[in-house]
């Protein structure tokens, strides 16, 4: 992920460079004091306590400034870091098909774009700021340690590999588990997402109380991790402790040694050593704390590199030109299984929609009706035989221009927090105001937006809950409509319309829509019934074709759903 630093690479310099003059400071610091000891305290010199307490001033405000100006460059670069990476994997989760966003969960993927990217981006900031100054603490205090004594030095040898060896055990037992703590967030996050979306089937179910306890051990298996880990981990910053506090006492017994047999060290030395010596263990010992970073970071990181290493597997075709008229819709003995799965869903489908044609689909609930629509955008790619539109196979086009040929209504209408008029002109972004009222009405939804207090500006509230079904519908109707289209696609679009305003719906399409190819599905027969043609589908086949006419005499399934709808008064 190192790539993501380039564009940020003078802030990656900057920052260190300011993170050693800050240091370099804190290690002058030390070296000032014992001279104020030994030769101004201990010798009653005031005025060489006046000078060197200001030199220790401005060291003090040099080492500050350096210190903000440090964090300063290291945010810019973290934070820019952090922003490109997720905006590099939202995108790449944009280009995942249905079937790798489904491997891996939607509460995976939220967890991996914020928690996971948020880990790695603190990490980087760490490494910029925490890495440089211990690495530099740690050199310097070590050359100081030794000017001041070299006995000194050996002190600070004898702790290191007991420090250094604590980390390595508990960061080695940590490691396995930070990846299961963001496992457990996934599994938090994913049961958050389904009840935050679905919260008016819980509230109508009376669900509450089970929505809460599952939400409760998915909460609880998240502390129980996390407490693992913390719990080992906590043993850690203790023991640093006891190591550098017996260091301690070892440099107060050497010192007091040498000076009671007349040797060269002074009060102030042994007060600078002890200070080195602290900065060097405890540098050391902050370190612990930044491998425990930058050990979570590496479990978030192989996350985030599992989605980005996860290609599309609906890749782009060379584009070759277009061979036969323009909303052609062809099926040549296409048979489709979904992955994971043996058994076929479409089996030798057969089909050819012309140019302005209107055809129906029309079959049991598992018959396969979606799916065969789904596999024209290509939102899955059949398993046996080709696809084509305009006489071209749908794998031969690049996405995005197969993609914005259709136009697709689905069965679920999904619209955005953002006011009515954005959401209708969502697939054409440039459409004038005119242009919008007109897709409105031909979808019958200007009539209840013109009804309401802001008219097209009326804001949207999350998933559209503040419409009803059959508005929402309405408003997706219009979005696909005001999209440019050479062939559009109903899955099911208009199944919270009352059969008046259907019938209004597609009277007015037939009229301001009628060169584009138009393929709908339906659970009514009173929805389809003046297509130019209607298939039914059963078994994932083509069972029978033609008009509602011919239906009606040649196939007995067809007339079983006219009659179980004539029976329920859903169709007439």
């Amino acid at each position: 992920m190192l790539k993501y630093l380039k564009k940020y690479w003078i802030f990656c310099i900057l920052a260190p460079l300011f993170m050693v003059g800050e240091v370099s400071m804190d290690l002058w610091q030390p070296a000032l004091m014992a001279r104020i000891v030994d030769q101004g305290v201990l010798q009653s010199d005031f005025s060489l306590i006046v000078k060197v307490g200001l030199q220790m001033i401005l060291c003090v405000l040099a080492g500050g400034m350096s210190g903000v100006l440090c964090g300063v460059f290291a945010n810019i670069a973290s934070q820019g870091f952090g922003n490109d990476l997720r905006k590099d994997l939202f995108g790449h989760i944009m280009a995942l098909s249905f079937e790798q966003t489904e491997r891996f969960s939607t509460g995976s993927l939220i967890t991996r774009l914020s928690n996971d990217v948020t880990q790695v981006q603190n990490m980087v900031g760490l490494a910029i700021r925490g890495v440089v100054r211990n690495g530099v603490m740690f050199a310097g205090g070590v050359f100081m340690l030794w000017r001041q004594s070299p006995r000194f030095s050996l002190v600070a040898a004898c702790g290191f590999p007991f420090i250094v060896a604590l980390m390595a055990f508990f960061l080695k037992k940590a490691s396995p588990l930070f990846r299961i703590v963001q496992e457990k967030l996934d599994g938090v996050n994913h049961v958050m997402q389904e009840d935050v979306a679905g919260a008016r089937v819980v509230k109508a179910y009376v669900k509450e109380d089970y929505e809460l306890g599952r939400f409760d051990r998915a909460n609880n298996a998240l502390c129980t991790e996390n407490l693992r880990v913390q719990t080992l981990l906590a043993f850690l910053g203790p023991g640093i402790n006891i190591i550098m506090n017996l260091c301690v006492v070892a440099v107060i017994l050497v010192g007091g040694v040498t000076v009671k047999s007349g040797g060269d060290l002074t009060p102030g030395s042994i007060m600078a050593a002890i200070t080195y010596l602290t900065q060097i263990l405890g540098g050391i010992g902050f370190m612990g704390m930044i491998f425990q970073t930058f050990t979570r970071a590496k479990a978030s990181a192989e996350r985030i590199n599992e989605v980005l290493d996860c290609q599309s597997n609906l890749t782009d075709g060379e584009n070759a030109q277009p061979e036969a008229a323009r909303g052609t819709v062809e099926f040549r003995d296409v048979s489709f299984a979904y992955p994971g799965t043996k058994e076929n869903v479409l089996e030798h489908i057969d089909l050819t929609v012309r140019p302005g044609e209107t055809l129906a689909i029309i079959g049991a609930t598992g018959s396969g009706k979606s799916t065969l629509i789904d596999l024209i955008p290509r939102f899955y790619d059949a398993t046996a035989g080709e696809v084509l539109v305009d006489g071209k196979n749908v794998r031969d086009y690049t996405l995005s221009d197969l993609r914005n040929k259709i136009s697709v209504v689905m069965q679920r209408a999904e619209l955005y927090s953002r006011p009515i008029e954005e959401n209708i002109r969502w697939g054409a972004p440039d459409a004038k105001p005119e242009e919008i009222k007109a897709a409105a009405q031909t979808a019958q939804a200007d009539g209840f937006i013109c009804e309401k207090e802001y008219g097209y500006y009326t804001p949207v509230s999350e998933g559209g809950h503040s419409l009803s079904g059959g508005q929402k519908q309405r408003v997706s109707v219009a979005r696909a409509l005001l999209k440019p289209h050479e062939i559009l696609i109903f899955d099911d679009a208009t199944s919270a319309l009352d059969l008046r305003t259907e019938a209004a719906l597609y009277d007015a399409l037939s009229k301001q829509d009628p060169d584009s190819t138009k393929i709908i599905i339906a659970q009514r027969i009173a929805s389809v019934r003046r297509a130019d043609r209607i298939i039914v589908l059963d078994n994932g086949g083509i069972a029978a074709a033609g008009t509602h006419e011919t239906l009606m005499e040649n196939s007995e399934i067809y007339r079983d759903i006219f009659r179980s709808q004539q029976r329920e008064g859903g169709a007439a």
